[in-house]
């Protein structure tokens, strides 16, 4: 516990989540007319990381990430079908229980370790009730919040998640089996087939069935995914969500009372500024930029509440407070002329997109007064692997050294003591594709990204992949660049101008020592069971939490908040 008392670590506070349309050029925090003050502040006075990256474009395999320090293709957090993210809260993927977190590590240093928020890196195994890939098997003593993820289908929004691709599945088969029951019903009455009723009466009924199911789908989803957790017990089922932000702060403060007087690490990670963008009644319409916009205000003020709760327990001085997001904007959530997923500024692409910097570039701010530089920008890449290593040593704990960590400690940039990141390369990944890299050429301080796969945008000539949920990894819809396309971050973060042997002296030189680096990189990774993946991703029902006798999955165990 040396850098314990050495650095005055009391506490480290983690609050997550942030939005992707902040960014303004390489700043990404700077607002000509701020509507987040509050980060604003926060980064006033800490230290601005403009060059953050997450290791992955959506939350399940970033959040893995974020929490083991490991690119999530090492513990087995992608798949390779297409299925991005955990689908259901009743499958039976998630982090394995093999994994370290920087929790984990913090809590056999002493600390008390709390998350309060969204989870959505699994929940069973085998049972209902095993909870082997919850919070409190991963370093966290507390939990409180949703063990899934808010999403549209919580609120039966017009952007769906899975509602309305189940519902169009379960009316195709309902015609099917309909139309078989009349065809066969037809053929016995003129005695054109001779079979029993039996057939009939079953086609009919599946597909009375199927009907019925088709129209319950929507609540089905709300009662099995959307609902809060105490610990192991749910306590709101589902969940009530104008009820959900007062919880959340009432939750953090009470944490900070609890725990002030001891070492904590809190992790609180928002459920903004996610679909169906849950507002409550004090934020709504009063933002310039729609729904989207009360939704960041909403969380910008909510961040200082939070920061307020610190100075108002004596917490503010010997606090390390980090905020990011994991991951950009999701461009192709969009109604009518409405976005509702956020803006990436200058960057190319958005949510989902393994290599385009909208996807992965993320504001980092760490703020910890007396010991950082206020205002210290810092431009060389940073990773949120980065936070395991850096919490870990701080704490007085020891990074694992049976496995591959990918984080490097911040705390020298962070300082000033160190004049560059540890990172040279960043490979980054789409599901378990590699589909570009980044190459930090110190001596010439460049920043190279290499491209050797990306999407392919619909309608072509935009910006992203309108039609579908989020752009693909692999398949028909993706190129396979050869060469691979090269850009220099350094000069156009915006990723417009391809180099070309004829345009950049050093273009097969760089390519070669990306390409060098990447086969490095590969032939540190060990083959793992892929989490994500259809076995690991499919709804069972008797993985299901339910606070009632499975479907009666009602309950509302606590009161307002206060």
């Amino acid at each position: 516990m040396e850098l314990h008392f050495r650095y005055n670590v009391k506490s480290i506070s983690c609050p997550v989540k942030m939005l992707s349309g902040t960014r303004d050029r390489d700043n990404m925090l700077h607002l000509q007319h701020s509507w987040t003050p509050n980060i604003d502040h926060l980064a006033e006075f800490g230290v601005k990381l403009t060059q953050h990256v997450s290791a992955a474009s959506l939350c399940t395999p970033s959040r893995a990430a974020f929490l083991t320090g490991r690119y999530p293709v090492r513990s087995g957090m992608v798949s390779s079908i297409g299925h991005r993210v955990l689908q259901w809260t009743g499958a039976s993927g998630g982090l394995p229980t093999n994994e370290t977190t920087f929790a984990k590590i913090l809590k056999e240093k002493g600390y008390a370790t709390g998350l309060i928020g969204k989870w959505h890196l699994g929940l069973n195994c085998e049972s209902a009730s095993d909870h082997c890939h919850h919070p409190l098997h991963h370093g966290f003593d507390y939990f409180y919040g949703m063990p899934f993820s808010m999403m549209g289908d919580c609120a039966r929004w017009e952007l769906s998640e899975k509602r309305v691709n189940l519902e169009q599945k379960l009316n195709f088969l309902f015609q099917v089996l309909a139309l078989v029951a009349l065809t066969l019903a037809a053929g016995k009455l003129v005695h054109l087939i001779s079979i029993s009723w039996m057939p009939v009466i079953w086609s009919a009924l599946l597909a009375v069935l199927l009907l019925t199911t088709s129209c319950f789908v929507g609540a089905l989803i709300v009662h099995a995914d959307c609902f809060l957790m105490r610990n192991h017990t749910i306590t709101e089922q589902p969940m009530r969500f104008q009820r959900v932000t007062p919880l959340i702060l009432q939750e953090v403060e009470s944490f900070l009372k609890r725990n002030k007087l001891r070492p904590f690490l809190l992790f609180v990670s928002f459920l903004h500024v996610h679909i169906p963008l849950i507002t409550t009644k004090n934020f709504l319409g009063k933002s310039a930029h729609g729904l989207y916009g009360d939704n960041v205000e909403e969380m910008d003020w909510m961040v200082g509440q939070i920061l307020d709760a610190l100075d108002m327990e004596g917490l503010t001085n010997s606090t390390l407070v980090y905020f990011t997001s994991d991951h950009g904007g999701s461009l192709e959530n969009q109604f009518g002329n409405t976005q509702y997923g956020g803006w990436n500024g200058i960057y190319k692409g958005g949510k989902g997109m393994g290599g385009w910097e909208g996807g992965i570039r993320v504001p980092g701010i760490f703020r910890w007064p007396g010991l950082l530089p206020a205002g210290r920008v810092i431009g060389d890449p940073t990773s949120l692997m980065d936070v395991f290593p850096t919490v870990v040593q701080l704490a007085g704990g020891e990074v694992p050294q049976d496995r591959v960590i990918d984080g490097r400690d911040l705390l020298p940039l962070l300082l000033g003591t160190a004049q560059h990141s540890d990172h040279e390369f960043l490979m980054h990944y789409c599901e378990r594709f590699l589909h570009a890299a980044r190459w930090h050429q110190r001596d010439r301080g460049t920043l190279w990204k290499v491209h050797f796969v990306t999407p392919v945008f619909q309608p072509e000539g935009a910006g992203a992949c309108y039609g579908r949920k989020v752009c693909p990894c692999s398949g028909e819809k993706v190129v396979h660049h050869d060469p691979p396309l090269l850009f220099d971050l350094s000069r156009d973060p915006s990723e417009a101008h391809v180099l070309t042997p004829a345009s950049e002296p050093l273009f097969y030189q760089v390519m070669e020592r990306v390409q060098q680096a990447v086969r490095e990189h590969q032939q540190t990774l060990s083959p793992v069971p892929l989490q994500l993946d259809r076995l690991g991703n499919l709804w069972r029902p008797w993985l299901q939490p339910c606070c009632g006798p499975f479907p009666l999955c009602w309950c509302l165990r606590e009161d307002d908040p206060q």
